[in-house]
């Protein structure tokens, strides 16, 4: 079997109990990749565009954040040579399907809504995870 590279997971989230909760319940779903948490768009974006990051990565991405939104970090990475291909799943409690258009239309490369109930939401991020774990990410080095 060929050497495959870890994916670092970026999960750009303002809400920190959606970002304990995601990462938990990947967790449950036996996801050991790294995870980096940031809080805004624009720490994502310094995140991404600076020279030490992490050669591949998985980009969780929410949509309503502080100081850059999810849509302009979304477009800066599929308009950049260095991040256009890097696989971005939003996630999001969005469920406007204008903005479910807006998303693939810039790239995304799934869209995931949020449920509001909590289990629903654990579940939901738990079959998240089980389909990450199958998933073959391009080394962006």
């Amino acid at each position: 079997m060929p050497d495959i590279p870890k994916v670092t997971i970026l999960l750009v989230e303002d809400d920190p109990g959606h970002a304990r909760l995601i990462e938990k319940n990947l967790r449950r779903a036996n996801i050991t990749n790294d995870i980096i948490k940031v809080a805004d768009g624009q720490q994502a974006v310094d995140y991404l565009f600076s020279n030490g990051r992490a050669p591949s990565l998985l980009v969780l991405l929410d949509l309503n954040l502080p100081v850059l939104d999810g849509y302009q970090v979304l477009e800066r990475m599929k308009n950049d040579e260095r991040t256009k291909h890097i696989p971005v799943i939003i996630l999001t409690t969005t469920d406007d399907t204008r903005e479910v258009a807006r998303c693939y239309e810039l790239g995304c490369n799934v869209y995931v809504t949020k449920p509001v109930d909590y289990d629903q939401f654990s579940d939901a991020i738990r079959k998240l995870g089980l389909f990450m774990a199958v998933l073959m990410i391009p080394d962006g080095g």
